[in-house]
Order: C-alpha cells, then structure tokens, then sequence
C-alpha cells in the first residue's frame, strides 16, 4: 500500500484565514536583515565622500537600510542637511542614521 503525502497542502484547508496570514509574517519576518552597527572609522569615509561628491559634482552611490534591508542608489549629490540629519540624492532625502556606505564612482 503506497501512501500520497501531499505535504502543506493537506493542511492549509484545515487553517483559518488569520492563520495562514501568520504564518506568512513569520516566513516574512526570517528573511528579515538587521542595521549594521557602523563604526566611527566607516561614519569619517562616509563623510568624506559625501564632502568630495557634494564639492566636486560627483556621482556616488550611497547605501542605506530601510524596512529590513539594504539598498542602493546611484546618482548626484544635491545637499547633506546636518542640522536635519538628512541627505538629499535626486528625488529622494534619506536620513543620515540610515546610511550604512558610501561610495564616489
């Protein structure tokens, strides 16, 4: 006698709705990432890049985090806000908090 498993399959028409719904927050949540603790030495090269960028019209690269992730944007630099802790990059202002590298292309 050959058993059928159907794996998850056979389960999920026993769950309810709001369960189903945890479960997938709970996978959601494991591919979570956590922010990078930067150090002085890294915040100084962000800083000095940002300096040369917004000095000499530079492309750069920044890369921030943002809703449990990395992620990158590319383009010129239009103004660092130290006083609001923000930097602005084309259409976007990210917080400096957020910041985790810079780099001048």
């Amino acid at each position: 006698m050959s058993v059928n498993d159907r794996g998850t399959i056979k389960w999920t028409s026993m769950m309810m709705p709001e369960h189903i719904e945890i479960l997938k927050q709970l996978n959601e949540q494991q591919d979570w990432k956590e922010k990078p603790i930067i150090s002085d030495y890294q915040k100084e090269e962000m800083n000095l890049a940002l300096q040369l960028a917004l000095k000499d019209d530079l492309t750069i690269e920044l890369e921030y985090f943002k809703n449990h992730d990395y992620h990158k944007i590319k383009g010129k630099l239009l103004g660092v806000d130290v006083l609001n802790q923000f930097v602005k990059i084309e259409d976007e202002l990210l917080p400096l908090g957020s910041l985790t590298g810079a780099w001048i292309d």
